[in-house]
């Protein structure tokens, strides 16, 4: 870790007669009498208890624990249960950290507040919201390694204040800006961009929904980030199609035509399911098109809102014109939201008014 001594050298944190093939096998070995060996597995945290058991005594004072061992069995443990966003978030915020704490290795119990507020102060350079984001994760290891034994230390996070974020609440997408990302954008981004508007489901919601989740004349969604189940109207009271009963119709229909048969209702132009990293690649191509677009006829200013505008967002817009339309505890109900002020974040306008005279 930066400002925490020389780098080690391999497998330095081991105690006596504890060896390991982690390259050739991945095994850790207890071994005695010059030659014999007792394999002790591939988990550190079990290797090391099987070896402090055939120690004995004070065994427990020569463990030492590296923050990278730490990393690794949060990885294997927590990240597979996380949403695949949150994984890929997650691993390229465990990237920049191992980049800062694992340079030159060091103990995980070596990191203490100072350092957490040099690894914020390193970031801050760059990336501040991100830095946010990473002292979260740091903070979720380090309770991780309490919880397994890693560690009994206090979580070196607590008190250290990170950065004032602004957030995105008053970013508002007008049709205008809408319109213009979407003339730019192939079929499969426009089926993306409809749904998500109709919905107001968030980006890995969207790409996850199946054509099976459709059951008696509703869309069911499964939100990721809740688990709360949201069913969505495909026709209106009197029994006539609404626009996402349309566009789920529309979908369909093409998807009759398409090579190969897939489940999931947002397809690439192939036929298979829509990729979370394909929908950006496509969002960024049609964003940038659609701003070069406004440059060259002189509007500026849309290109400036077309640049600003992320997939994300309509979530917001639908659930602030939901809001306008109908009132914020149906918008809440959309959403997906516990309470009406969580949805008031989302509603990007401000109330109707009728003037004094």
């Amino acid at each position: 870790m930066r400002h925490m001594g020389r780098r080690r050298s391999t497998h330095l944190n081991l105690p006596i007669r504890m060896k390991a093939r982690v390259r050739a096998s991945g095994t850790y070995y207890y071994y005695f009498n010059g030659t014999k060996e007792i394999p002790l597995g591939k988990n550190y945290t079990e290797a090391m208890r099987q070896w402090a058991e055939l120690e004995g005594g004070n065994a427990r004072k020569q463990i030492i624990v590296t923050f990278r061992q730490a990393v690794e069995a949060y990885q294997r443990d927590v990240l597979p249960t996380k949403a695949p966003r949150t994984r890929k978030d997650n691993l390229a915020e465990i990237a920049k950290l191992l980049e800062f704490f694992d340079n030159p290795p060091a103990p995980l119990e070596a990191i203490e507040p100072q350092h957490v507020r040099q690894f914020l102060d390193w970031r801050s350079a760059t990336a501040k919201v991100r830095a946010n984001r990473e002292k979260a994760l740091l903070s979720h290891v380090w309770n991780y390694a309490r919880e397994h034994g890693l560690t009994s230390l206090a979580n070196p996070c607590r008190g250290v204040r990170g950065f004032t974020e602004h957030g995105r609440k008053d970013v508002y997408i007008d049709d205008v800006v809408f319109a213009a990302v979407y003339a730019c954008a192939n079929t499969s981004l426009k089926d993306a961009m409809d749904v998500a508007f109709l919905t107001g489901q968030r980006p890995a919601d969207v790409i996850k929904m199946r054509v099976t989740d459709i059951r008696d004349n509703m869309l069911s969604v499964r939100q990721g980030k809740t688990g709360k189940t949201v069913r969505l109207k495909l026709d209106n009271d009197d029994g006539t199609r609404n626009g996402l009963g349309i566009k789920v119709d529309e979908i369909k229909e093409k998807k009759r035509s398409a090579k190969v048969a897939d489940t999931a209702l947002i397809v690439a132009s192939g036929g298979s399911a829509l990729t979370y990293s394909g929908l950006d690649n496509a969002f960024e191509r049609a964003r940038e098109k659609a701003a070069k677009t406004a440059v060259k006829e002189g509007k500026s200013e849309l290109a400036a809102m077309i640049l600003g505008f992320q997939f994300r967002d309509l979530r917001a817009k639908a659930g602030t014109e939901k809001a306008d339309r109908v009132g914020i505890l149906e918008a809440r109900q959309q959403l997906g939201h516990t309470t009406v002020k969580t949805t008031e974040r989302y509603v990007r306008l401000g109330t109707i008014a009728s003037p004094t005279r």
